[in-house]
């Protein structure tokens, strides 16, 4: 008979139902304390419920966290009730939830843990979520450590460690546990094996997990270095002259960047004056009040009352007055920087062990070193990135500025002309990627088709006054976005990128590079091989070339200038559509869209050197580096990065006006 009870309480002990029950008694045996839950009394209830079925403890514990539960005012019992249509409650049983009963709403409460209690919950929570079957309860479970991780959470973790079998979890319960011992563990042998682990690895976790290692104590004062000895000293301070750097060590102060001392003397004098090693100051305000009580007859102390309103007599004649009642003298700046000569400031690490902190320092340091690489690197690759942008903007009017000597104002407009292309063939294909296709080469032809018509009926009766095709081409720009928001309307349209490039390239925390942007800069090297192509290779390029160094000798020799020159304004119109497409992609479709590249557009010609493809390439990448290098200094500001970029170009052409790579031929002999 005893092995039979033996038996029954083994299997019992791990029926659910019997858990169930067993668990249930325990929460209505101890209702009154989760019906008046409080911060203090909670971790009476939670340490408890270690004892019973992990389904069922997760069950009650995510009920009462989320205010699903409520108590029978009668008899304090905890149930889950559910509004029933003739305005009363079904009340169910937490864990079976068969229907008991139905009861009106004034028999019922709802049970709602404050925040604090709720804060707790979720931390139990996580004890019994870590080492459920359910790989997703798992998974949450590490979400919410990775939220904030608890001294108790240590041991937890090396035991979810050696039991979780799926290799993904397995890698974010290792980095948690390193975060975890870095921060509580008190063995210094282990914290310095974890970070020779997380050595290299420059996410922001682990930076900030640095950090931790490398917290300082509060500014104290010694009158003797001697004493700290056995202390891991961080910084030994000197008021008005250090700073502190990110390791958490004393740097003196660079004038350059007008760093604020991390102490001045009067903090100092105060972190003294606490120690014990100084009396307490005399404030003004004590010597005004002491002052002030002294007066008889409109003097103090046989002075008139009016020579107080100088500061120095004011304060000799208290500190006369201190002297001769024996009270403290008021000190000056100078008088405290005297006292304060004889004491030390310092700050300790929170972290004891010296070995550790100076491991920290090294690896934090290289780290930083990376980091620094990754964000200049950055720097670099979003010059690259506005430098393709400005290329693309740029390369058709290099072609009908920088070879013809045409002044296009509606340059912009053909660029908005190509990325309304780019839409409206999107409203037919829904296929993003072959809409691109398609769109390409039909804006091409679209705004090519556009640029002939302009050369024919106004741009060829203005080539011997370039400045009056400035006049003509400004009005048939104000013309064109008239006509764009007459049609599309004011609105931005969108212009959407196929899915493949959505989201960015993502290197590490500090460098991430949008796939968008890698496109753009692609299609620019296309553009510029295409365009390099069509002027060395083709006939049309050969007889461009021709026309633009000495048109007389080009007709002479059968080529007829003004073919050429309208093939060559058509083509430079068809270039800044495709360019429209592209920079329609990741920039609003709207009747502006092209004024807001125009000026971009010249500077970049100008710059580079007209009538030059690969003067143009120069000249976008000088601006687009010049305006992200701008910008990093200065990143809240764009438009003073525009500015001091337009002041910077206006001085480069006073010294160079031909530009980077100055072009022979007519549009040299033009300047």
């Amino acid at each position: 008979m005893k092995y039979f009870f033996l038996i029954l309480f083994t299997i019992s002990g791990i029926n659910p139902t019997f858990s169930d029950e067993r668990l249930r008694s325990f929460i209505n045996e101890n209702s009154n304390y989760i019906i008046k839950s409080s911060s203090k009394t909670v971790d009476n209830i939670l340490k408890k419920v270690d004892d019973f079925n992990e389904e069922s403890v997760t069950q009650f514990l995510t009920l009462w966290k989320n205010k699903k539960l409520y108590y029978i005012k009668k008899s304090k019992n905890i149930v889950l009730a559910k509004k029933a249509d003739d305005n009363s409650y079904k009340v169910f049983d937490i864990f079976s939830k068969p229907l008991i009963k139905k009861l009106s709403k004034k028999n019922l409460k709802k049970i709602k843990p404050n925040s604090g209690v709720r804060a707790k919950i979720s931390s139990a929570l996580v004890r019994f979520q870590i080492f459920s079957k359910d790989e997703e309860k798992r998974l949450n479970s590490i979400k919410a450590l990775e939220k904030k991780i608890l001294p108790e959470h240590l041991d937890l973790l090396r035991k979810a460690l050696s039991l979780e079998q799926n290799i993904m979890l397995r890698d974010r319960l290792q980095n948690l546990l390193y975060l975890a011992i870095l921060e509580f563990s008190q063995n210094k042998i282990e914290k310095i094996k974890v970070l020779d682990k997380l050595s290299g690895n420059t996410s922001i976790e682990i930076r900030a997990a640095f950090s931790k290692v490398l917290r300082t104590s509060k500014i104290m004062a010694t009158d003797d270095l001697k004493k700290l000895k056995n202390k891991n000293v961080a910084r030994i301070i000197i008021p008005e002259k250090t700073i502190k750097n990110k390791y958490g060590e004393a740097e003196p102060i660079n004038i350059l960047f007008k760093n604020k001392p991390e102490l001045n003397i009067l903090k100092a004098y105060e972190i003294a004056e606490r120690s014990g090693y100084v009396n307490k100051r005399v404030s003004l305000e004590n010597i005004k009040n002491i002052l002030e009580s002294n007066i008889e007859n409109g003097k103090v102390f046989g002075v008139n009352v009016i020579e107080l309103n100088n500061f120095s007599k004011r304060i000799d004649i208290y500190n006369k007055f201190a002297v001769e009642n024996n009270k403290e003298l008021y000190k000056t700046v100078s008088d405290l920087e005297n006292d304060l000569s004889k004491f030390h400031f310092y700050t300790t690490y929170t972290e004891k062990s010296k070995k550790v902190t100076d491991k920290a320092i090294q690896i934090l340091s290289s780290i930083n070193l990376k980091v620094k690489f990754y964000k200049y690197l950055d720097l670099l690759i979003d010059g690259l990135s506005l430098a393709s942008i400005y290329f693309l903007g740029a390369i058709g009017l290099a072609i009908t500025f920088g070879v013809m000597r045409v002044i296009n104002m509606a340059h912009g407009e053909f660029i908005m002309m190509g990325a309304y292309t780019g839409y409206i063939v999107q409203l037919y294909i829904s296929n993003h990627t072959l809409s691109l296709i398609i769109a390409f080469p039909l804006a091409f032809l679209i705004t090519f088709l556009a640029g002939v018509i302009m050369e024919r009926l106004v741009i060829r009766h203005l080539y011997k006054n370039p400045l009056d095709t400035l006049l003509a081409t400004f009005g048939i720009s104000i013309a064109l976005q008239q006509l764009a928001k007459n049609i599309f309307g004011t609105q931005a349209r969108p212009l959407t990128s196929p899915q493949w490039l959505d989201g960015a390239l993502t290197i590490n925390d500090d460098l991430s590079i949008s796939y968008i942007r890698i496109a753009i800069f692609i299609l620019g090297l296309i553009f510029f091989s295409l365009l390099l192509f069509v002027m060395k290779k083709t006939r049309f390029g050969l007889e461009t070339r021709s026309v633009t160094q000495n048109p007389a000798m080009a007709a002479n020799m059968g080529i007829n200038p003004e073919k050429i020159n309208m093939l060559t304004f058509g083509f430079g119109s068809g270039i800044a559509g495709i360019a429209g497409v592209a920079i329609g992609l990741f920039s609003k479709v709207t009747s502006e869209l092209g004024s807001e590249y125009i000026v971009q557009s010249f500077m970049t010609v100008v710059v580079g050197g007209v009538g030059s493809i690969w003067g143009t390439l120069a000249g976008a990448s000088l601006i687009g580096f010049l305006q992200k290098i701008i910008e990093w200094f200065n990143p809240s500001n764009t438009l003073a990065a525009q500015t001091y970029m337009i002041i910077f170009i206006i001085l480069f052409i006073q010294f160079r006006p031909r530009g980077l790579i100055a072009l022979k031929g007519r549009a040299a002999n033009d300047q």
